[in-house]
């Protein structure tokens, strides 16, 4: 390809500003970047936003490389055909090469009354709007928290240690990523907050009123605050735009993360189901995703066979309050092992991952393509493809 290339990026989160970044590194191709909002959200610190501790935003301008062009705007539609992205506000914006990186949110909880009466938390919006909801409830009330994962872990541990009566209903297990000796270290901390663990039969959540939360047992748990953690869904752009999708409606692509449907079209992050086999929703996942989405692009500009993703993970963090965390280790396809770090040296290390995931963003800023991940591989991936789907992973036709 000669002359200028135009590659627009839906998505400001982990990956869209880690794909963003890494296609400065040519000086022949523009980068847009198109996000609802005009400051970069930390995620994984929402729960801090929460208990008051954190505001869990950055300026763009510390993780955004200063040749990225960001548009503060909604893609309502996707046109492959025309190359181009329909803006919210009106307009269009057309494109060589389009990065699907849209992320996660809450799912629809589809449990009745969860949606009128209970608080999600997974965008910067919903725990912004349940902060002062928490703040205005008498330090007595009872605060239910629906969902046993990573966010409803911290978010009862945060509320918790601030003398709140907080209980976890966990529906089956107490984090089910966890191995069994890093769960029995979770329960110990939650317990000694405080916290009310509810597993195993009978403690999935039926449905939810304003002052109440019932259970799959009979049980009906007073509740003042209902906040909702169970699940995560993705935006449906990709579907809407009339591409191929997984049952989530994350865009399907193939190992080089490049859509099935279309090869201008690359996807990164939690809106990502390389070969119907996606990774888990994660900040872990979605840097190393987002470089590779932009490693993609510029092969392909180059003239070059992408590469197919090699990415291996390191375990799961979790903070227990601000003293005290859990860095749950794993192997490298993501399961746990039985070795964790805990008590205050977990909540450090959790520290320094919520501070070094937002610096490595801002390092690739400065220095586009510096970043690698090498060292993570999960090399049972392929093997894991091939005996799931009983065929080598399709590719897409080479972009002309």
């Amino acid at each position: 390809m000669t002359g200028n290339t135009d590659v627009v990026v839906v998505g400001g989160g982990y990956a869209g500003v880690m794909a963003a970044n890494r296609l400065t590194q040519r000086d022949d191709v523009t980068v847009t970047l198109i996000n609802p909002r005009p400051t970069f959200v930390e995620r994984i610190r929402l729960h801090q936003l929460v208990g008051g501790s954190h505001d869990a935003v950055v300026d763009y301008r510390e993780v955004l490389a200063e040749r990225v062009r960001l548009v503060v705007d909604t893609v309502t539609r996707i046109d492959a055909a025309e190359r181009s992205v329909t803006l919210a506000t009106g307009g269009t914006v057309g494109y060589d090469y389009l990065i699907y990186a849209v992320g996660s949110g809450s799912a629809d909880p589809r449990v009745p009354g969860a949606a009128e009466f209970a608080y999600p938390i997974a965008s910067l919006e919903e725990a912004q709007r349940l902060r002062p909801v928490v703040d205005a409830a008498p330090a007595t009330a009872a605060v239910t928290v629906v969902g046993a994962g990573p966010t409803g872990i911290e978010t009862a541990a945060e509320l918790a240690e601030q003398g709140r009566s907080v209980t976890l209903v966990c529906g089956e297990v107490l984090g089910p990523y966890l191995h069994p000796r890093g769960r029995r270290s979770v329960a110990k901390r939650l317990a000694k907050l405080g916290v009310t663990v509810l597993d195993g039969p009978g403690a999935t959540v039926t449905a939810v009123t304003r002052d109440a939360v019932q259970l799959s047992g009979g049980r009906e748990l007073p509740s003042t605050v209902t906040i909702w953690t169970a699940g995560f869904g993705v935006p449906d752009l990709a579907g809407r735009s009339g591409l191929s999708t997984d049952a989530l409606g994350r865009l399907l692509t193939d190992e080089t993360l490049t859509s099935v449907d279309d090869a201008r079209i690359v996807a990164a992050g939690d809106s990502a189901a390389p070969s119907g086999l996606p990774f888990r929703m994660s900040c872990q996942a979605a840097g190393p995703l987002g470089a590779h989405a932009a490693d993609t692009v510029l092969s392909r500009i180059a003239g070059e066979q992408p590469a197919p993703i090699e990415l291996g993970f390191a375990g799961q963090c979790i903070s227990l309050g601000r003293r005290a965390g859990i860095f749950q280790f794993a192997h490298r396809n993501d399961t746990a092992m039985r070795l964790y770090l805990g008590g205050r040296p977990g909540a450090k290390l959790k520290e320094f991952v919520c501070w070094g995931t937002v610096k490595q963003l801002a390092d690739e800023a400065r220095k586009p393509g510096s970043l690698s991940w090498a060292w993570s591989k999960d090399d049972k991936r392929q093997q894991l493809l091939q005996a799931k789907r009983g065929q080598a992973p399709a590719t897409a036709e080479p972009a002309a």
